[in-house]
């Protein structure tokens, strides 16, 4: 059974984003089938997402460096959790998801996504 507290912190973590956040999308993209090949499948989900850049302390040149950025996008409304592969656009901007955080406490409920994005 999903906690509520957690529903609360979804919200807030959307209107907050809502508030002070851009439009982007999320493009996942299938690989192409083993047997028949082809070009691999992109789909893209709008998105209400935040860019950030990294505190100067987390910054380590090997796991962080200075081209990443930690995007907070909202989990209300996408239809996807972003995992390692995909592809954040915020503007003219494009950002390869590195690692990801769902931000799932409860197992049920994603309060708010938390993607490490590097400069393409």
């Amino acid at each position: 059974m999903p906690n509520p507290i957690y529903a609360r912190l979804q919200a807030t973590a959307n209107r907050l984003i809502e508030k002070y956040g851009q439009p982007g999308t999320v493009t996942r993209i299938t690989p192409p089938d083993p047997v028949e090949g082809g070009d691999g499948t992109k789909t893209a989900h709008p998105a209400k997402l935040v860019p950030m850049t990294y505190d100067q302390r987390y910054i380590d040149g090997t796991n962080i460096t200075t081209a990443d950025r930690q995007v907070y996008i909202s989990s209300v409304g996408l239809a996807i959790v972003p995992a390692p592969g995909d592809i954040v656009s915020a503007g003219d901007v494009t950002y390869h998801v590195i690692a990801g955080d769902p931000n799932n406490y409860d197992g049920i409920t994603n309060v708010v996504f938390i993607v490490q994005g590097r400069l393409t």
